[in-house]
């Protein structure tokens, strides 16, 4: 059986999906959504997608669609989330399932309801550098006793990640720590009991802070350093220190160091180095499978509750 897929944003993200899904045996894009039709058009004849639209309706009516694939704007995850599943299709939302803790709830309470496959993209569950560290920790091999995070961008003005400009606007709470609120407690395997935040001055036209510090700690004990700017005029992306009973780690992505900066091959850790592809492939598994995905909504609901905590604090 072919899995049919519509793809709802052909921007930075759509695009990266779309080449991870090409690896992938037995699944086929049928429809791509996008904001501006040309554009859209554009990346539908690269990748030969036949259904092209503006309207995220015009797919769910389409029969031959088996699961949607949501790499839009956050604030339009959750609403999108639930349309799906009421139209009878798997999804995946990309990070984060929601900007708020009562439509994170509300997605979770409607795929409970229907069985279908609610997955969301919480991508470094997938990264081989950091599924190597979970296999040690699993067997009982490396305990976290601190992860120390680095999220850093610079994006004084409103662009993704391909430069161009951005129709919505970026969280550094919402998106980008939901992905290392998520890692520490299944890393840690204890769930966040406590959490702090703080943040810089509101970007005047962007209407976001450019600057965050949180700092978490689990039932066990291990605690979570995170840093997060837009401000950074140097590397880019999100890198983790794991510094554990046995041993230091770095985890750059896809790729993994020991604290001495020395390599570790992770190549043989799963059937592919790219964390998205990955993600996506364990999707597709779940829906064929019958059975409940890794990330699955309900699994990574338990870190928007520390989100909205989190955002209680800062007072937003």
């Amino acid at each position: 059986m072919t899995i049919k897929v519509a793809l709802a944003g052909a921007g930075a993200f759509g695009i990266k999906h779309l080449d991870g899904i090409q690896k992938i045996d037995g699944v086929k894009v049928v429809s791509l959504i996008g904001r501006e039709l040309p554009a859209t058009q554009a990346v539908a004849d690269k990748y030969g997608i036949a259904h092209v639209t503006t309207s995220l309706d015009d797919s769910l009516a389409l029969p031959q669609v088996d699961a949607v694939m949501l790499c839009t704007p956050t604030h339009m995850h959750a609403a999108q989330a639930i349309a799906c599943m009421k139209a009878g299709k798997h999804v995946q939302a990309e990070i984060p399932m929601a900007d708020s803790l009562a439509d994170a709830q509300a997605v979770v309470a409607l795929q409970a309801q229907t069985g279908l496959v609610a997955m969301c993209g919480h991508t470094r569950r997938f990264n081989p550098s950091h599924q190597w560290v979970h296999n040690r920790v699993v067997a009982g091999e490396f305990n976290v006793l601190h992860m120390d995070v680095q999220t850093y961008f610079f994006r004084r003005s409103n662009i993704n990640a391909l430069g161009q400009p951005r129709s919505w606007t970026d969280h550094l709470l919402w998106h980008h720590a939901a992905h290392t609120v998520d890692l520490f407690a299944y890393q840690a395997g204890s769930p966040v009991v406590q959490a702090n935040a703080m943040q810089g001055p509101i970007h005047p036209t962007l209407g976001i802070a450019m600057d965050m510090s949180i700092q978490l700690k689990a039932a066990n004990g291990a605690v979570c350093t995170l840093s997060l700017s837009f401000n950074n005029d140097g590397p880019l992306g999100t890198f983790f220190r794991y510094i554990g009973d046995k041993g230091t780690y770095l985890a750059r992505y896809d790729d993994l160091f020991n604290g001495k900066e020395e390599p570790i091959d992770v190549s043989d850790v799963d059937v592919s180095m790219n964390g998205i592809e990955l993600q996506d492939r364990e999707f597709f598994a779940a829906i064929r499978e019958g059975r409940e995905p890794n990330a699955s909504m309900a699994q990574v609901l338990p870190c928007y509750q520390v989100l909205h905590n989190l955002e209680q604090q800062l007072g937003q």
